[in-house]
């Protein structure tokens, strides 16, 4: 590949003179993403038990999710995907799902001061890309294991760039990280304080103890016994498997500017261990006859990726995965805080240029910070509100998550690691790898994130509060 393309490939700032930055676009259109999600549910509220959850299990159905679908689970033929479990077509929806990315990622160009028309065929280039590894990932053997998209998406991206490079017509339309920063922002929606303090002080302590301390040690051990050159990586693999997996990967990594490459790397290696982890620790936890809500707590702060958090919480009884979600979705709050730490951290001791010109350390991190985390918090406070007023009101955002948003959401992850796929070199990620110290690196971090995590949950959820955790 020409290294003009790569180079446009891997600018860092796609802002233009009077547009928008990417945290500030991703922000704007993922709060207005909610906003209208919200607004469509509240038009089709019941006319009779609207509070009532038995009626309605996952909430008031929305409008919207008629307009954005995946790919269904097959098995012989790909074309098998277009239909789902009764048998009805879903083509118009994945269609339309793929024309919702097209359309997010036409309103970033615009308000990043671009040229929509100029960057369209890429972004209809992306869409396909996606759907092509939704429909990967649906193939019944390997969804039975749970290789999720995410594992799709990347694979998809570095096959094409790789193998068939990638022109300047699809490169100029690589908007991965926005793509994810607006899938982020509209991910706070899900958040919810009310369900995050569901399990009260055993499920804080479980979650919030043990992920700085092992972030913290982690990175120390990348860069003071393993010495791996690049310290960003060194956070960016630290941040994905003790927080949150890809998510914190991508917050943190705004923040310390991390390489695409590394990201990839981050990501690559917290797929695959999610896998290994969700199939094997269910059995060992029944082996070591462990209470299953203490073995629940343990795959929550342990396992990187939400659904399989609850695919494997669900194989020790549905009350376990309702724990094992919770607690992840507690660690999940932390994104924020950590990406401000990280910021703090870069801006005071890591990149501080002592002949520069005099900054303060509070005005240098907040350039640093990944603002569309505010979006996040947004997003999370707003839904969260709407959430604690009433039956109806919870019904409510419900429906609107579970309906539309979260769909969204899942599409826009998808797209975001195809373009990361896309973007990153093989070559250039080949020194990253020398002595497979990054490999060394993850392994060492989630043995301690393992231990101490087991340690935590074993001392709350199965002393000090089980309890008041008791089903």
């Amino acid at each position: 590949m020409s290294g003009p393309v790569r180079s446009a490939a891997r600018s860092p700032s796609r802002r233009r003179p009077g547009g928008l930055h990417e945290d500030a676009a991703a922000t704007l259109i993922g709060l207005a993403i909610v906003a209208m999600a919200l607004a469509a549910t509240w038009t089709a509220q019941p006319a009779e038990d609207a509070g009532s959850r038995a009626a309605h299990p996952k909430g008031w159905r929305s409008p919207l999710a008629t307009t954005i679908e995946r790919p269904q689970s097959w098995a012989d033929s790909p074309l098998e995907s277009m239909r789902d479990k009764k048998g009805r077509g879903v083509a118009a929806a994945v269609l339309m799902g793929m024309g919702w990315v097209v359309a997010v990622a036409a309103a970033g160009t615009a308000l990043g001061g671009r040229s929509a028309v100029r960057e369209l065929p890429g972004q209809l280039a992306i869409a396909a890309l996606t759907c092509a590894a939704w429909v990967l990932s649906a193939q019944k053997v390997i969804h039975h294991y749970n290789l999720e998209y995410p594992l799709w998406a990347l694979s998809v991206g570095l096959l094409v760039g790789n193998v068939l490079g990638v022109p300047r017509w699809l490169a100029r339309s690589l908007s991965g990280e926005f793509l994810i920063k607006t899938g982020l922002v509209i991910f706070g929606a899900e958040v919810l304080f009310s369900r995050l303090l569901e399990l009260g002080l055993p499920g804080v302590m479980t979650s919030w103890l043990v992920t700085p301390v092992v972030l913290v040690a982690t990175y120390w051990a990348g860069v003071k016994l393993l010495r791996i050159p690049s310290r960003s990586l060194c956070m960016v693999i630290s941040a994905d498997l003790s927080v949150c997996g890809v998510s914190a990967a991508i917050a943190t990594g705004a923040a310390c500017r991390a390489k695409k490459e590394e990201l990839s790397l981050a990501i690559g290696l917290s797929l695959f261990f999610t896998v290994i982890m969700m199939v094997a620790m269910p059995p060992a936890i029944r082996w070591l006859g462990l209470d299953p809500i203490v073995g629940a707590a343990w795959l929550g702060g342990t396992i990187d990726a939400t659904g399989a958090v609850v695919a494997a919480g669900e194989a020790l009884g549905k009350e376990a995965g309702e724990v094992a979600a919770t607690v992840k979705m507690i660690q999940n709050s932390m994104i924020g805080v950590i990406a401000f730490a990280v910021a703090v951290y870069w801006a005071g001791w890591v990149e501080r240029d002592a002949g520069g010109p005099r900054t303060s350390l509070v005005a240098e991190a907040w350039r640093r910070f990944p603002k569309f985390i505010l979006g996040f918090l947004a997003a999370s406070i707003v839904c969260s509100w709407i959430f604690s007023r009433s039956p109806e009101a919870a019904l409510w955002v419900d429906g609107t998550i579970t309906g539309f948003t979260s769909r969204l959401r899942g599409w826009l992850f998808c797209a975001g690691f195809v373009c990361m796929g896309l973007q990153t070199n093989f070559r250039e990620l080949a020194p990253v790898l020398s002595r497979g110290r990054p490999l060394l690196l993850y392994v060492g971090g989630q043995l301690l994130n393992l231990a101490l995590t087991l340690a935590m949950a074993s001392l709350t959820f199965g002393w000090l509060f089980k309890k008041a955790v008791e089903p």
